[in-house]
């Protein structure tokens, strides 16, 4: 029986070539949607979990309460930590520290012996205990000895292939230079004693791997409980509940303070959050975790399922549409004595048919999109046949194929025999009530998709336009790595010689989001503990940046005092509760300063935050050089500018960076969503105008005759297009009505993640219903013509 089916499926697949490729265009492009989506959201929740005892493994995490009163959450945690909960907390069965290096520190260049060009590296430092919780493949090496010996290093596979065309390079020396403001003997030759790999799946991305007894030994400040500095992991006993240790963990620090009411004021508390969930959900609202990444990740997942379920009504709509050429069929079966479960089962087994040969084209179609699909969401993907994936396509293919084939199964094999035998195909209204609820739900979910579109367009357009109180265009900044560092001053004269440059400076870090920060400011009159975010910058800085004055001056080299000089933007004075604040003496972490100027508030981070409290400190060594060049001049001044920089560091590649481009890479991520639901509400639109071809199809054909009579009692071809029409507009309509509180709702949210956000105005949902409704008659009006067009001596002949 089943092989019979299959054979009648076949048939009846090649019989009607125009519904079958409607019906695999709808389903592959629905199927291909959701595998490029699935292969994505794979790769995010893959993230992190490739550690073997990934179930117990954590990270410290601290909360502090801000000058506002809010809870913020750091990942810097005080040196003694690790050791200390090791020895205290019989829970913890291991404890790793890692050093990573600072925002503002320059790049460490890695040198391997008696080799002449350089190779800039990202390193840590790390307890020798790291690989024994963290299961980063070893290649080479002993994981229990790699970490002994405060002389050892342990490359990357790609680094030792880059430094030594050999991957098996154990007990050759490389030399380590990280500048001059480096921890005195962090600089110098170590010994190569193993080779790791990191995968693509680790958050934590890293080239060469120190002892963290070399950085604890050689660290300037002092060792105390008030540091912090590094990350603090931790390994759980098995059955440890991690909820109950975060409550005893929550004081472990202030226990240490007992008795000192000051220190206990400022001092945060400790909790743990499990390591594999950092990549995704690594945003805090006060204090509390409250998404991230995850956002994306399941909104997505979401568009997924909506897009397949919209590629399965296509499907049923198509299909009911089809049943009037089937009646007979039904019928004859019927009487030859097959039952309506027989029936069912036989176009089920079609629908499934279809579905394969249709995820069969969704396979091909999705390969051959992966590599733009890859560039777009800024990932490496590939299409993963493991066993797993196998299963979850063929688990898709099964139950599309069932949801996509259960109501048309059930739809024609209902048919009773006697009344489709003569011609009769009657409707129910539940039947077309479904058929109506099924078109509203695609063009709902289309009109949202749109909504969304437009929304998130609006919100980037206005993040590139906004005036952040600053000029960022023609600016280029780059770390003062290698022997920059040490001639710091003479480079930057150099620079400012060379055709091209307007003006150049040197700065820690940058103005989008890596700055100092912290509550350390003193000041007189003060009540309250204000976090403050700032830079430390040399002279010229506030003008190579183009920010303006609203009193006092910038750093000036015709007054020597500057140098002790700190300038403050207008929400920190505000804060301060400064009324004549130039010249008024400060303390910066106990380091005796005075205010020379009030700089007017601009955007020093992300559009998500407001701008809070910022400070400039003058400093003539800082991290990073920052040059404006001349428009028009761009390439020979950037050539110009590398030459400079090989002349210091030779063979060591020139990385630099456009600040507007830094601005733009701080959204990222909202611009691959816009893009991708650029593409996705597409595809919703172009399936759905299928669904809706097929029920117009449907629907011109059972009223065929009522066609034919208005024609010949004097209607016009305009007339009955328009009546035809007319029912569509009405469901359209109808999901346009729903689906505008829907999208409101959504955006709305998701614009309160933004500390400066477009509007949602009516115009959006204005042209959402223009663009909806001529969609809807360019689709259908080709099948309203075209039965308004019928003869009807003809159509009235056959009844």
């Amino acid at each position: 029986m089943f092989r019979n089916n299959i054979k009648i499926a076949w048939r009846n697949m090649i019989k009607d070539r125009r519904f079958t490729a409607l019906n695999l265009l709808g389903l592959a492009t629905g199927l291909a949607c959701a595998l490029l989506i699935y292969i994505w959201v794979a790769d995010e929740i893959s993230v992190d979990k490739f550690h073997t005892n990934g179930d117990r493994l954590y990270q410290v995490l601290k909360r502090g309460t801000d000058g506002d009163g809010s809870i913020s959450v750091n990942d810097h945690t005080q040196d003694l930590l690790g050791k200390t909960l090791l020895a205290e907390v019989p829970e913890i069965q291991d404890a790793v520290v890692v050093q990573a290096p600072y925002w503002d520190e320059p790049a460490g260049v890695i040198t391997a012996a008696n080799a002449s060009k350089g190779f800039k590296a990202k390193e840590i430092f790390a307890t020798s205990n790291f690989f024994n919780v963290f299961s980063f493949p070893l290649i080479h090496g002993d994981k229990n000895t790699v970490l002994v010996n405060k002389t050892n290093v342990l490359l990357s596979g790609a680094m030792a292939l880059k430094m030594f065309n050999s991957g098996d390079v154990i007990g050759k020396t490389i030399t380590w230079n990280k500048g001059k403001d480096a921890p005195k003997g962090i600089n110098g030759v170590y010994t190569v004693s193993g080779v790791f790999k990191v995968p693509a799946a680790s958050s934590m991305q890293f080239d060469v791997v120190f002892t963290h007894e070399q950085y604890f030994s050689t660290i300037k400040h002092d060792i105390n409980w008030f540091s912090s500095s590094p990350y603090t992991y931790i390994l759980l006993k098995k059955g440890v509940n991690a909820e109950q240790l975060n409550k005893k963990l929550a004081n472990f620090v202030r226990d240490k303070f007992k008795g000192n009411k000051d220190a206990l004021k400022w001092l945060e508390t400790l909790f743990i959050q499990k390591y594999s969930q950092r990549y995704l959900q690594n945003h805090y609202e006060n204090g509390e975790v409250a998404g991230g990444r995850i956002f994306y990740v399941e909104l997505f997942a979401v568009i997924a399922i909506f897009i397949l379920a919209i590629a399965c009504i296509n499907f049923m709509n198509l299909s009911t549409a089809k049943a009037a050429g089937r009646m007979k069929e039904v019928g004859v079966k019927k009487v030859m004595g097959a039952s309506r479960a027989m029936l069912a089962w036989q176009y089920i087994i079609e629908s499934m048919l279809i579905t394969v040969f249709a995820m069969v084209v969704a396979l091909t179609l999705a390969t051959a999109l992966l590599p733009a699909f890859s560039q777009i969401t800024g990932k490496q993907l590939s299409m993963p046949f493991t066993p797993g994936v196998i299963i979850a396509v063929l688990a898709i293919t099964i139950i599309t194929g069932f949801v996509a084939g259960s109501y048309p199964a059930l739809y024609l094999s209902k048919f009773k025999p006697v009344a489709v035998l003569k011609g009769r195909l009657q409707t129910s209204g539940s039947e077309s009530w479904v058929r109506k609820g099924l078109v509203v739900f695609q063009f709902a979910v289309s009109a949202v998709l749109i909504i969304a579109v437009v929304v998130v367009y609006q919100q980037m357009q206005l993040i590139q336009n906004k005036n952040l109180g600053y000029n960022r265009d023609n600016i280029i900044h780059f770390a003062n790595d290698g022997n920059i560092g040490a001639n710091e001053q003479v480079f930057i004269s150099e620079i400012k010689a060379i055709p091209g440059v307007v003006k150049a400076t040197n700065m820690e870090g940058d103005l989008l989001s890596n700055h100092s920060g912290g509550g350390g400011i003193s000041w007189p009159g003060k009540t309250e503990r204000i976090e403050f975010s700032g830079n430390y910058a040399d002279f010229d800085f506030p003008e190579t940046m183009g920010l303006q004055m609203k009193e006092g001056r910038t750093f000036s080299r015709n007054f020597p005092t500057d140098t002790a000089g700190v300038i403050f933007n207008e929400t920190a004075i505000k804060m301060m509760h400064l009324k004549n604040p130039i010249g008024m003496p400060v303390q910066l972490w106990g380091s005796k300063q005075h205010i020379i100027g009030v700089v007017k508030d601009f955007n020093y981070e992300s559009m998500y935050n407001k701008v809070g409290p910022y400070f400039i400190s003058y400093s003539k060594n800082t991290g990073n050089i920052v040059v404006k060049i001349k428009a028009g001049t761009e390439k020979q001044t950037l050539a110009s500018i590398e030459a400079l920089y090989k002349k210091y560091n030779p063979g060591v590649p020139f990385d630099f960076a456009f600040m507007d481009a830094d601005y733009r890479a701080l959204y990222v991520s909202e611009q691959r969503v816009a893009v991708l639901s650029r593409y996705f509400a597409g595809m919703a639109i172009i399936i759905s105008c299928l669904g809706l071809f097929g029920l117009a199809a449907f629907t011109a054909l059972k009223r065929q005759k009522e066609i034919s009579i208005r024609k010949v009692i004097g209607a016009t071809v305009s007339n009955i297009a328009v009546m035809l029409s007319a029912d569509f507009l009405k469901l359209v309509i109808v999901s346009i009505v729903v689906s505008f509180p829907i999208a409101w709702w959504v955006m709305h949210a998701w614009l309160q993640s933004f500390a400066y956000r477009t509007g949602i105005g009516a115009m959006i949902f204005v042209i959402t219903g223009v663009c909806i409704i001529g969609i809807t008659l360019l689709t259908i009006g080709f099948q309203a013509i075209k039965a308004a067009m019928v003869n009807p001596a003809k159509s009235l002949k056959a009844e």
